[in-house]
């Protein structure tokens, strides 16, 4: 039967319309066996064909051998979070084979490794069978490259039964290759090999295809880790320090590229220091350091690292030097799991060190904040002297994302309350810790200021506003006082949530990567139930006024996050005045995969009593 045909017969039932952009694909294969080119050339593909796609690896924390899913969504509506259920599944895992079709929901699709012999699991899937050792045994000669390029000849299957356009796949795969020209021979071969096999011998009985749209124009492909990479280098950095963990490495390993691309001075010299420090102590302590010096200075770790920077990060809330910290969560406690999505870190961080501390966190939910809180993030630590800290997660850092281009920054870098040789002659001299203007905020010297007021000591213990030392009861309250009127003042600096309201007196608060299943979930309530609800995106903590003014607006207030111990709502519950408390409800996933909306609906309108 043709893919053309308007109506697909299947098993006996009645024909059924052609499914159009509109579809999870989820490739079941082997960790370390080359999928991951395969599957990106998938996404891209769809992509260049302008419909709206979102790629999710799900993948073990070893080296090879393990079970790895690759789920690509195709919307035409531009649903990009994580669609629950599985219309097509490519199993080439002998492993999980039989688990995962047996998970499958009626009338989904099945292409298989022929010696899986899947077909008798069930009666209600439609299977395609596919003998890939046959297939890439007659395009590649060394048997020792069959396992990589093997998952190639699936893309080509694939390709033919939802329809993509073969240039399309060709433009993917020498994209995939760029800079090896026998390699993309090769792969190419491989998908045409599926390509033609699936002409030959396959019969399309599945209503899922793809179409050509133009939703995608413009738009690039790129994950939440290159893009912050890119905004920490038109941000100014200068001083990066560093110990690899998942799921952050991605991070600084493409931040060293763009570095020594574009950061080596006419002498041929790197103006910047990426250090990799022997552990995350090592690694922020350093960061501090720089930023006492002057330097735009950062680190990029993940839950565990976040854990031991704990003091170093109170050392810089207390001396006041600026830092900036990404932390791309993953789940815990302890190793948990490493290579799954969490928002986890979220009150732990808020509050990181002992005795009162409270930080400026940051949550981006796409690659675009990644880039712009970039700039954000240093400017705020410079301006209010302190480390914020940029709470990304492994589904916005590691996964492949559409995005608009980035947009040129044209804000002027702010440094913050630094007194200059000229303004010290002028002044006569400085208080470090001292309130002048009413902020919170006070002035600072950099090393190597030309004046001989321009000195201070940076000091952990206790200090007046002279910094010099003090266990005067009364300095001590003064100088914490001080610090707790500089956070409130930066309720008017951070980053202002989004908000959606109307007339409902049901409300949703979300932020980082839940956007994306919330958006789909607002749709779902409003077509299937007839429900209205307000939406709040936070970006940002502390607080600013319109959160507040939210949860008044409402008498009912979903709070929807990504971790056991509804954290985004303990925080909200400490801010809020106390009658309003009660409005506040939890909607908390934990298990490590990106947030789909048919969860969050489900649970609202069980909540809700309908």
């Amino acid at each position: 039967m043709a893919t053309t045909d308007v109506a697909i017969q299947h098993a006996g039932r009645p024909a059924s319309k052609p499914i159009v952009n509109d579809m999870s694909i989820q490739v079941a294969t082997v960790n370390g066996s080359g999928s991951q080119s395969s599957n990106t050339v998938l996404l891209r593909t769809i992509f260049q064909m302008g419909v709206p796609v979102s790629g999710k690896n799900l993948f073990p924390s070893n080296i090879a051998g393990l079970p790895t899913w690759y789920t690509i969504r195709a919307n035409k509506d531009g649903y990009i979070a994580r669609k629950k259920e599985i219309d097509f599944l490519v199993a080439m895992n002998p492993e999980t084979a039989q688990e995962d079709v047996l998970s499958l929901g009626d009338g989904a699709v099945v292409l298989y490794d022929e010696p899986l012999n899947l077909r008798s699991l069930r009666q209600d899937l439609i299977f395609y069978s596919v003998p890939y050792d046959k297939l890439v045994a007659t395009v590649c000669p060394e048997a020792k490259l069959r396992k990589l390029v093997k998952n190639m000849v699936y893309v080509g299957v694939v390709a033919r039964l939802l329809n993509l356009d073969m240039a399309e796949v060709e433009k993917a795969i020498r994209k995939q290759f760029a800079r090896k020209v026998k390699a993309a021979e090769l792969n190419l071969a491989a998908a045409r090999a599926g390509y033609d096999y699936a002409v030959a011998s396959l019969t399309k009985q599945d209503p899922y295809r793809i179409e050509r749209m133009d939703k995608n124009k413009g738009k690039i492909i790129i994950d939440g880790n290159s893009a912050s990479a890119l905004g920490c280098m038109f941000a100014g950095v200068t001083v990066v320090t560093w110990y690899p963990i998942t799921p952050s490495s991605s991070l600084v390993e493409t931040l060293i590229d763009y570095m020594k691309e574009y950061r080596i001075g006419p002498d041929g010299k790197a103006t910047f220091a990426i250090v990799q420090a022997e552990d995350e102590l090592a690694a922020i302590g350093m960061v501090i350091g720089a930023g006492w010096a002057g330097a735009r200075s950062m680190t990029a770790t993940a839950g565990p690292g976040i854990s031991l920077m704990s003091e170093f990060a109170g050392l810089a809330y207390y001396v006041e030097v600026p830092a900036v910290i990404w932390d791309i969560q993953r789940v815990g406690p302890s190793t948990g799991l490493p290579t799954r999505t969490s928002q986890g870190d979220v009150l732990s961080t808020a509050f990181l060190s002992h005795g009162d501390t409270k930080h400026i966190l940051l949550f981006p939910s796409s690659p675009q904040e990644c880039f712009k809180f970039a700039g954000e993030a240093f400017d705020l630590a410079e301006q209010f002297q302190t480390p914020v800290f940029v709470l990304s997660d492994l589904d916005l850092g590691m996964n492949n994302w559409m995005s608009e281009p980035f947009e040129y920054p044209e804000k002027p870098i702010q440094r913050g309350k630094v007194l200059s040789k000229e303004d010290l002659e002028r002044l006569g001299g400085f208080q470090r810790y001292k309130d002048v203007d009413g902020d919170g905020i006070p002035y600072r010297t950099l090393p190597g200021t030309e004046h001989p007021a321009a000195a201070w000591f940076a000091r952990g213990s206790g200090h007046n506003e002279k910094s010099q030392y003090s266990e005067r009861p009364d300095d001590f309250e003064h100088n914490m006082e001080r610090i707790n009127r500089k956070f409130e003042t930066a309720r008017s600096h951070v980053p202002r949530p989004e908000v959606h309201t109307g007339k409902s007196k049901i409300g949703i608060i979300a932020y980082g990567t839940s956007h994306w299943a919330i958006t789909e979930s607002l749709d779902q309530l409003r077509g299937e139930y007839n429900m209205e609800a307000d939406y709040l995106r936070v970006r940002a903590y502390p607080f600013t006024r319109e959160v507040h003014d939210f949860i008044e607006k409402h008498e009912r207030v979903y709070v929807v996050e990504q971790n056991r111990d509804a954290q985004l709502l303990s925080l909200l519950k400490l801010d809020v005045s106390p009658e309003r408390i009660t409005r506040l409800r939890s909607i908390a996933h934990i298990h490590g995969l990106p947030l789909d909306a048919r969860s969050v609906t489900d649970e609202i309108m069980t909540m809700e009593g309908k």
